[in-house]
């Protein structure tokens, strides 16, 4: 294990529109705002056709290929995640969302395209102080944090 400490920083409230792309509008927030870590909270709707990563076709190769599952009709949505910036300095959004509609649900990395059906509701805590970044790993092409 590997840490930093960090400080409580700003808090901003974000409110989204229709067809807004999650991870795109937060990490171009972040960008503006120049908010190199964070925590943040999603809830809203989802829109049809969004685009949720489930897990690795194969968690044995590497690097591994992402398995999407397309939204069928409108979900409700929350999640939570983390910004940190990447070796280039730039905000890269890590979120994991649970989408549901009727009886099932879906849990899955929102990078791959999540659009906002009318609600999008985002709260982003800065965090100050430390020194953890995203740093892409040659073997498996995340960006994973260091610390």
């Amino acid at each position: 294990m590997d840490y930093t400490q960090v400080n409580l920083g700003r808090i901003f409230v974000l409110r989204l529109h229709q067809n807004e792309r999650l991870h795109e509008v937060i990490e171009e927030f972040a960008a503006q705002k120049q908010i190199n870590s964070a925590l943040c909270f999603f809830l809203g709707g989802a829109q049809d056709k969004s685009k949720v990563v489930v897990g690795p076709k194969d968690g044995d190769v590497m690097p591994p290929e992402p398995m999407i599952t397309l939204l069928k009709g409108v979900h409700e949505g929350c999640g939570v995640g983390s910004i940190f910036i990447n070796e280039a300095g730039v905000p890269k959004l890590h979120m994991h969302a649970s989408f549901g509609r009727k009886d099932s649900t879906i849990t899955g990395c929102v990078r791959m395209g999540v659009d906002v059906w009318q609600i999008g509701e985002v709260v982003i805590l800065e965090l100050t102080g430390g020194s953890a970044k995203r740093l892409k790993n040659k073997e498996t092409g995340f960006e994973f944090l260091e610390c």
